[in-house]
Parts: C-alpha cells; sequence; structure tokens
C-alpha cells in the first residue's frame, strides 16, 4: 500500500459521504457536497500524479484508478438527475455513464487479449474527464433554474460529447483485434 493507492480508496469511501451530504437536510448540504467532489477530484489528479512522480505506479493503482473515477462521476451523475428531474440533464448523464460501462467492459476484454495498451487513455479522455468533474462540481454547488447551473448543463453536455467521440476512437482502435475474436 502507497499513498497513491491510499488516496484511490480514500476517493471511492468519500462516495457514500457525498450521498449523505447531498441529502442532509441543511441550507449549506450542497455546497458541502460540491466541496467535497472538489476535494475527491483533486484526489483524482493527484494520486496520479504521486504514483509517476515518485515512482509508485502498482497494478492494483492502474486497475482501482480508474474503478475509483467511474464510480464516483456515476454516483454524482444519478443524484444530478434527481436533483434535476429534466431530460436535459438525463441525456448526457446517461450517456456518460452508459460509455463508461461500454468502455470498461472493451478494456476488460482486451485486457484478458493481452492488447489492452490498444484501449490506452487518451487526451480526449482526460479532457472529457476534466469537463465532467466541472460541470458536476457546478451541478453540485447551484441549484436548477440557476444561470451557473445552466453553465454546468453545457459543460456536461461538452462532455458527453467528448465521450461519444473518445468511445469511437477506443472502439477503432479495438476494431481489429475484436474483429479476429469473433
Amino acid at each position: 500500500m502507497n499513498i497513491p493507492n491510499i488516496l484511490t480508496l480514500a476517493r471511492i469511501a468519500f462516495i457514500p459521504l457525498l450521498v449523505v451530504l447531498f441529502y442532509l437536510p441543511f441550507k449549506w448540504s450542497m455546497s458541502a457536497a460540491a466541496i467535497f467532489f472538489a476535494l475527491a477530484a483533486v484526489t483524482d489528479w493527484l494520486d496520479g500524479y504521486l504514483a509517476r512522480r515518485w515512482n509508485q505506479s502498482t497494478p492494483f493503482g492502474a486497475f482501482l484508478d480508474p474503478v475509483a473515477d467511474k464510480l464516483m462521476v456515476a454516483v454524482a451523475l444519478a443524484l444530478m438527475i434527481e436533483r434535476f428531474d429534466t431530460w436535459l440533464l438525463t441525456l448526457p448523464a446517461l450517456v456518460i455513464i452508459g460509455r463508461e460501462i461500454v468502455i470498461s467492459a472493451l478494456r476488460e476484454w482486451m485486457a484478458e487479449m493481452g492488447k489492452r495498451g490498444a484501449v490506452a487513455v487518451s487526451w480526449i479522455g482526460k479532457l472529457k474527464t476534466t469537463l465532467q468533474m466541472a460541470a458536476i462540481l457546478v451541478l453540485l454547488g447551484f441549484p436548477p433554474g440557476h444561470l451557473m447551473a445552466n453553465l454546468g448543463i453545457v459543460t456536461l453536455y461538452a462532455a458527453a460529447l467528448l465521450t461519444l467521440w473518445s468511445m469511437i476512437q477506443y472502439l477503432k482502435a479495438a476494431w481489429p483485434h475484436l474483429s479476429r475474436e469473433m
């Protein structure tokens, strides 16, 4: 166990606390949930940075980090779907969650074939993650109808478009390997 892996595990432990903060019946609970989500998002960046900087990358960390990211984003998006209660937010949220499931399964399959490198994370994926985190942070922090919440929805759509683009890129990269296995 090293510090980057501990940060990743902490991000997973943050998820139930985020949900509790989200549902607390206090005026400050949404702001607290947004701050808490921001801290979790910072650990996403920090664990990767420290693992590379201190040469502490591990197979466990490489496996767990994307799982923690996807869990955190999926739970936060589910909370936002409930909070905003509109197809306008539900549509991009479901696109993002669905893509994460497809790409996780694709990576698993490619890893079993010894071709995980064919679906390595790209800069598009990193930008998508940044936009997702920013959108969720804004949507947690501002109520439906607020100008900033509308900006958060626009950012979520940008993230959903990048999500689809990156999924297509991953599928194209994997297709030669997958078509041989069919």
